[in-house]
């Protein structure tokens, strides 16, 4: 599992990629998405670029940015109705003019080389952070906890050491 940067910075030599990519992301995220998706969409982006060897160096750039958002889209149930936003994923694919088959398949190897899943903490969007449960399960002296319902100290800990993103109630 790959803990998410907020950085948004890239080697030299993948700053066209990363900007040819973001471009695209950017503008799909500001036609159906929000703010939020967007940010996250540039931060895989950057997190893909720093992997070494980045497997953005290779590919369409509107492949990988159909991959990168059905990877978050599965992360944070883009493609459930009950959430906001949320669009099909065939609006994804059909918007950057590919199959199915080929923007799940690059959407699978992201969330691979990343370790994603559904509600990982490291890639929910930060308006999900309070509804997540996974974010505030952390394991203590052997067994697992919901930290909103620790004491006090325990949540100072945990959050001097970054396991959560803030002290609920405070």
């Amino acid at each position: 599992m790959v803990n998410r940067s907020p950085s948004q910075q890239v080697p030299k030599e993948m700053q066209k990629r990363f900007e040819e990519i973001t471009l695209l992301t950017d503008t799909f995220s500001q036609a159906f998405l929000s703010d939020e998706y967007r940010q996250l969409c540039r931060e895989l982006t950057a997190t893909l670029c720093r992997k070494r060897p980045s497997p953005l160096a290779r590919g369409k750039a509107s492949t990988w940015a159909c991959g990168i958002i059905h990877a978050l889209g599965m992360v944070n149930f883009l493609f459930d109705p009950a959430q906001t936003p949320h669009i099909a994923a065939s609006q994804i694919w059909e918007y950057f003019e590919l199959s199915s088959s080929t923007m799940q398949a690059k959407s699978k190897q992201i969330r691979d080389l990343l370790g994603m899943y559904p509600m990982d903490p490291n890639w929910s969007l930060p308006s999900m952070v309070d509804t997540n449960p996974l974010v505030w399960m952390l394991e203590v002296n052997g067994l697992i906890i919901d930290i909103r319902h620790a004491p006090r100290e325990f949540q100072e800990v945990a959050f001097h050491k970054g396991l959560i993103p803030y002290i609920p109630d405070a």
